[in-house]
């Protein structure tokens, strides 16, 4: 015979809460349960949350470039570009005394 569940927890509200990449022990302290019973039962519902999450955050980002954030483009040419800053100088360097 199964042990009551001795906590109400909502898969949709765990779900909601992953989705603001909410960690497993930050789930289990606003329910008030341990991190295991999240981390064993709810796995599913916290997988697709953190996934939805990402999305979001992307797609916000992906707007803030759109309407003219320097620093969206920027960061977006770097991740999906392969775009990188490179330091360029024209002057030689001369060698330290004390290194030789």
């Amino acid at each position: 015979m199964a042990r009551p569940q001795k906590y109400k927890i909502d898969g949709e509200e765990v779900f909601k809460l992953a989705s603001f990449h909410c960690t497993n022990k930050e789930i289990a302290e606003f329910y008030g349960c341990d991190e295991s019973l999240i981390r064993k039962n709810y796995s599913e519902f916290c997988t697709k949350g953190r996934a939805i999450g990402k999305t979001r955050l992307r797609k916000l980002l992906w707007r803030a470039a759109e309407k003219g954030s320097v620093v969206s483009m920027i960061w977006l040419s770097k991740q999906y570009l392969g775009m990188k800053e490179r330091i360029e100088s024209s002057e030689e360097c001369t060698p330290l005394p004390w290194l030789d």
